[in-house]
């Protein structure tokens, strides 16, 4: 709205109800007088403090002139009752862009909700279907064991078959939220339950869990990924003799190896970011996501050819 147009319309109106009123002089709106003639330039509007006045010519009068006017104080109501009307409709165009890119919104993005929500179904309906074949490979690798023994070739198979299961896991985790699920847990003792799990897999590598008794209030089937996946970077990234080590400083936990070290820290959280060959880069995007859920501020240190710790800060957690 343009309000100096509209404010000159209002000026308009009024000098033409001025304009009519001198011809019958029934006007209550307006105050009627007389001035100098020669003062003041006939059909004409002047504005000033006191008010908005026009002069006219009066029959047979050379010395006068018709002093219509309208006080400052009524003229502030009209020009009040203007602002109101135009804020009104301001706010009611508003609210019409509003709903209608609302509603165009919902239109446009309707069909790519459910082509991700129909993405999401069949990503969890492929990871159902894949217990079927693990749990057939499992069995078999097993009976081969049984049979020939342990081998490197057995041992690279099991892994491979391990590294299928936490990327089942990974995506499970990453579809589903957890955050209300909340159960307690003894920290200490799921470190080493997880530690335990993986050592048998990295027996060059020394695992150390240096954590004082401390029980969590979380959802902990999204910490133990959260925990798993740092666990399996730390060890497969490792050097042979290289330490992998759990301590708290105060209430944040810290994830230590003496592994290969990250180039790029700021990226490791980046979807689909690796700096190895193996993997396919989600893990780490799959951490975050479970610690913004979690409210677990996330971080780390890095240095190459060192080793690198990352800090899970617990303070939000209820902890005791």
């Amino acid at each position: 709205m343009d309000y100096k147009k509209e404010l000159q319309t209002l000026d308009e109106s009024i000098f033409s109800q001025m304009r009519l009123c001198s011809f019958d002089l029934v006007c209550q709106e307006y105050e009627i007088d007389f001035a100098p003639l020669e003062k003041h330039e006939l059909y004409k509007l002047y504005k000033d403090e006191q008010a908005l006045s026009a002069y006219f010519t009066i029959p047979g009068s050379l010395s006068n002139a018709l002093k219509i006017y309208l006080p400052k104080e009524k003229y502030d109501e009209e020009v009040f009752s203007l602002q109101k009307s135009l804020v009104v409709k301001f706010v009611i165009v508003v609210l019409a862009i509003a709903l209608l890119s609302l509603l165009f919104s919902i239109y446009a993005l309707t069909p790519y909700r459910n082509a991700l929500a129909l993405t999401e179904e069949f990503i969890k309906d492929i990871l159902h279907d894949f217990n079927t074949p693990l749990s057939t490979l499992r069995l078999n690798i097993s009976m081969l064991k049984e049979e020939r023994g342990e081998s490197s070739k057995i041992k690279r198979i099991e892994n491979s078959v391990q590294n299928i299961l936490n990327l089942q896991a990974n995506l499970r985790a990453y579809l589903t939220n957890h955050k209300g699920q909340k159960e307690s847990f003894e920290l200490k003792e799921l470190l080493q339950e997880r530690v335990s799990s993986l050592e048998k897999s990295f027996k060059e590598i020394e695992f150390i869990v240096d954590v004082e008794p401390l029980t969590l209030e979380t959802n902990r089937e999204s910490f133990t990924r959260v925990i798993d996946n740092l666990l399996s970077n730390a060890a497969k990234y490792n050097r042979r003799g290289g330490k992998v080590i759990f301590r708290l400083e105060g209430k944040t936990l810290v994830v230590e190896d003496t592994g290969k070290g990250i180039r790029n820290p700021q990226r490791v959280f980046d979807r689909f970011y690796k700096e190895q060959e193996r993997g396919i880069g989600i893990g780490l995007h799959i951490v975050k996501k479970l610690c913004d859920e979690l409210e677990i501020e996330i971080s780390l240190e890095s240095e190459l050819n060192s080793g690198t710790k990352f800090y899970l800060d617990l303070s939000q957690l209820t902890l005791y």
